[in-house]
């Protein structure tokens, strides 16, 4: 069974085939509940509910004509910022950290700034608070990017925040996006964005509602084998890395309305995602400590807040220390891999539109950091062959 046998990259949560059945609980309303949020409205992907809000704020400031993101951040990023005919301005990171470095980003804020985008990555929490206190004086918006971390202590600080329910990022419905503001007017204003840039497009949802039947039909070990294994590995073979996790990104961003069926099936599912959750956490902290142990090894955990753990960052000594771990566990179906695999200004697609600038920390984050899924189908066996082998290469 071994050979038909594929854990994800991420922990997402599997859908069950009564979630297709007819609820009258709202997704939004549910979700905002749940998780102590300002109402949340639906947009068909994270990209869609970035575009939303950088096209709603443009429109209230359009003197204001830059965006700050971190240096290492989604590609996606990226393209709707230029989608929304706006300059991206990066921002490099601090040390050893997902945060945005305060000193570089104090040098880049003034009056032309549009919003500031602090990313939630990987579950993790990010120092959202320092960044709206340095943005504050020259009023500039904060967005808080937290496409992988529904369900983390987020939103607290950011003018604006977004959640990503694609496929593998905790809840989904395939493709979806989650989008609010705490100020009431500007959420109104989103929601007015919203409806005249998300029209209905029946082709892209029938597409998605398939796509979503195949998620709750194949993600599953066995299922994953076949759907995402096999793509994977031949992406390897042929030392396309960018294509092996994902990260070529198309610029023709969708944008269409989502239907109430699929958001029903997302709802449903809400139900299971506290436990679900919570059981990610303690199996995390428990694979944490076993990590730590390793001399030289750091895990990427939480400072400002309690996150999400779809899967842990982990930073090995050098480049060459992660590169010899992925040569042995990369192509195997134990859930190592790499997050993205450069900077933004490292991208060639992204080149015209990113400016090129060295940005040291972020660099030597994307050179020495791999991920380690934490999906429950791991086995604690299979965790202490993945931590057998960092042992055996770094030290």
């Amino acid at each position: 069974m071994l050979n038909y046998y594929e854990n994800p990259p991420t922990a997402g949560l599997p859908l069950k085939w009564r979630d297709w059945l007819p609820t009258q609980q709202s997704l939004p309303d549910s979700v905002s509940t749940q998780l102590n949020l300002s109402p949340l409205q639906v947009t068909c992907s994270g990209t869609a509910a970035l575009i939303v809000a950088l096209t709603t704020l443009a429109q209230q400031h359009p003197q204001r004509k830059t965006v700050i993101v971190p240096a290492y951040t989604c590609p996606l990023v990226a393209l709707a910022i230029h989608h929304c005919g706006l300059q991206i301005q990066l921002c490099d990171l601090k040390p050893d950290s997902i945060d945005l470095d305060t000193a570089q980003l104090t040098t880049l804020l003034n009056e032309h700034v549009l919003a500031v985008i602090p990313t939630h990555l990987g579950g993790r929490v990010t120092d959202v608070g320092t960044v709206k206190q340095l943005a504050q004086p020259y009023q500039i918006s904060v967005i808080e990017d937290a496409a992988q971390a529904l369900g983390a202590e987020v939103g607290k600080h950011g003018d604006v925040i977004l959640f990503s329910l694609a496929a593998g990022k905790g809840l989904t419905m395939y493709e979806g996006g989650l989008l609010t503001a705490a100020d009431t007017q500007l959420r109104r204003s989103l929601q007015t964005t919203a409806n005249r840039l998300l029209p209905l497009q029946l082709k892209w949802e029938a597409l998605r509602t398939l796509e979503l039947l195949g998620y709750t039909a194949l993600y599953n070990p066995t299922g994953l084998h076949f759907a995402y294994g096999h793509g994977r590995r031949k992406a390897l073979r042929q030392q396309q890395w960018i294509a092996a996790v994902g990260d070529d990104f198309d610029f023709a961003i969708p944008l269409h309305r989502v239907s109430r069926w699929r958001q029903n099936v997302a709802a449903n599912a809400l139900q299971r995602l506290p436990t679900f959750l919570y059981t990610l956490q303690q199996q995390a902290q428990q694979r944490i400590q076993q990590l730590q142990s390793i001399t030289g090894v750091q895990v990427i955990i939480d400072q400002h807040g309690q996150g999400v753990w779809p899967f842990l960052m982990v930073l090995l000594p050098t480049g060459q220390h992660r590169d010899a771990v992925l040569n042995q566990l990369w192509a195997s179906p134990l859930g190592v891999t790499r997050l993205f695999i450069h900077t933004l200004a490292q991208y060639d697609y992204l080149r015209p539109l990113v400016p090129a600038m060295a940005m040291p920390n972020a660099e030597d984050f994307a050179a020495r950091m791999l991920t380690i899924t934490n999906s429950p189908w791991l086995t604690d066996a299979q965790f202490s062959r993945i931590a057998e082998v960092i042992q055996n290469t770094v030290c």
